[in-house]
């Protein structure tokens, strides 16, 4: 069985390894005897041949079998780096019944590889850093099949509540991977500016493309790692937030496909609760460039806490941002989705509750304008959650210094409801506004109500000609004879 397992490690190496392996190799080699007493003298494990088994890069002279316990502290490093050349090694899980023996033999090695990892006892050295991020790259990094889900997510437009989610059968092997990358990560023992030469570009956007995983336990196994990766290294850290940003503005743009947006959203949530006041440029371009279009794809509500908390913590930091924010909220402001109407609802109240009075003397008029709308909206639940912002004290607060301009534009839809709506729950609701305004300003509510009426009757005129017009030329096309291809007004309804 480890004759086979042996076997299928890389053999070939490139000029480079082979320089490397100096620096690992030179240790005394002690493993041999150890290991005899382990498995019993098995002579098909020798000394001679690790050279053959792994790459050359990886060679430390010490069999991988061999506990840590039973090694020299001198030697666990070249053991460390011996174990994770033996993981490198991948399998087919879709067959559960294809090397069992093999797969276990990985299964025990990672395991004694994260604990070994957790204990912290030693520095790592470069070439197990470069060991490290081999392995994690090999058994990590690979191209998702396409997505062909058709009630999915990306067809429906809310949260997968009716799909269940898709499961990685290599799962019990890729937690501990991830466990063993993260453990490695977060470890004091850890030297960041030697780690940041294999922990590059490269290896953090194959990191970020994973996010786009069907299986939620990778994504929140990826989200993890993430966070430690931008707090570690610190150079990281602009190009980590530019690969982010690029799959935001494929997702809104191009595809309106990713699994992982809610992960990297909350990634983004922690990250905005660090930037520095003032907030840079790049910054509140992100916010308007990213963050505000976001609210655009079908598929918000799988995201839309996340994205909420983003905002919010921009908001935070800087509440001028608020009028730019509704601003955009406007924008994209659905028109047939009643599902995502009632979120933007929510969201707005939320800004709401922050702005201060100069932010929403600026973008009230357009604000208003849609709320009218939302309140005669046929959907009971959005005309009703327009409704119940009136009892936010803030808002009421804020309506109630610009009523002068504010009443005069929502007064025709509060009319339009109570006459004409047929949801009991909101005529009673728009019934208790028009009470509010009335005690709040009755002599400019009834200025309201004359000019309501006065502009009522004014459109009712122009009704009636429009109507009488159009009975006059009925009158003179009848009356007209009928020669050749003339046409013929037909009068409707005719028996």
């Amino acid at each position: 069985m480890l004759k086979q397992l042996f076997n299928k490690l890389p053999r070939k190496s490139s000029k480079i390894d082979e320089d490397e392996s100096t620096q690992v190799g030179d240790s005394p080699r002690v493993a041999g005897k150890c290991h005899n007493r382990q498995q019993g003298g098995a002579s098909s494990l020798k000394r001679a041949s690790s050279s053959a088994v792994f790459p050359a890069s990886m060679v430390s002279g010490i069999e991988p079998l061999v506990p840590f316990k039973d090694v020299p502290n001198a030697e666990k490093m070249n053991l460390y780096v011996s174990k994770l050349s033996l993981c490198c090694v991948t399998f087919d899980f879709t067959d559960p019944g294809k090397n069992i023996a093999d797969k276990d033999v990985k299964r025990k090695t990672l395991v004694e590889l994260v604990d070994f990892v957790a204990c912290g006892s030693m520095k790592f050295s470069e070439p197990a850093i470069l060991a490290m991020c081999r392995m994690s790259a090999i058994n990590l990094f690979r191209v998702f099949p396409p997505n062909y889900r058709v009630n999915g997510v990306f067809a429906s437009g809310g949260e997968n509540d009716d799909d269940d989610p898709m499961f990685d059968p290599a799962w019990p092997h890729l937690q501990l991977v991830y466990e063993l990358l993260l453990k490695f990560i977060s470890s004091s023992c850890l030297d960041a500016k030697v780690a940041k030469k294999y922990i590059d570009h490269s290896f953090i956007s194959k990191l970020l493309e994973l996010f786009d995983s069907e299986d939620p336990r990778e994504r929140d196994c990826l989200k993890t790692i993430l966070h430690r990766v931008y707090g570690k290294f610190m150079v990281h850290r602009p190009f980590i937030r530019k690969t982010i940003n690029n799959i935001f503005y494929r997702f809104v743009i191009e595809t309106e496909k990713h699994n992982g947006i809610a992960e990297l959203l909350e990634i983004f949530g922690s990250v905005i609760c660090g930037f520095a006041l003032p907030l840079k440029e790049e910054h509140k371009i992100f916010l308007w460039r990213v963050l505000i279009p976001l609210h655009k794809p079908k598929s918000l509500g799988v995201y839309f806490q996340q994205l909420s908390f983003c905002i919010t913590q921009f908001l935070e930091k800087e509440p001028k941002l608020a009028s730019i924010v509704i601003s955009g909220l406007l924008k994209y402001w659905p028109v047939i989705n009643s599902q995502k109407e009632v979120m933007f609802l929510g969201e707005l109240e939320e800004i709401l509750e922050g702005i201060n009075m100069v932010e929403f003397q600026r973008i009230m008029i357009p604000l208003f304008l849609r709320i009218s709308c939302c309140i005669n909206s046929l959907h009971f639940q959005v005309a009703e959650r327009t409704l119940f912002l009136w009892n936010n004290d803030h808002i009421v607060n804020l309506i109630a210094h610009n009523r002068q301009v504010i009443l005069p534009i929502i007064f025709p839809a509060l009319d339009r409801n109570i006459k004409s709506h047929w949801n009991p729950a909101v005529v009673n609701l728009t019934h208790n506004i028009r009470k509010m305004f009335l005690e709040m300003d009755e002599k400019l509510f009834i200025s309201c109500h004359t000019q309501f009426k006065e502009e009522e009757a004014i459109l009712i005129s122009e009704a009636e000609k429009r109507k009488e017009a159009w009975k006059q030329l009925e009158q003179a096309a009848s009356l007209k004879p009928v020669i050749g291809n003339t046409a013929v007004l037909v009068s409707p309804l005719m028996t």
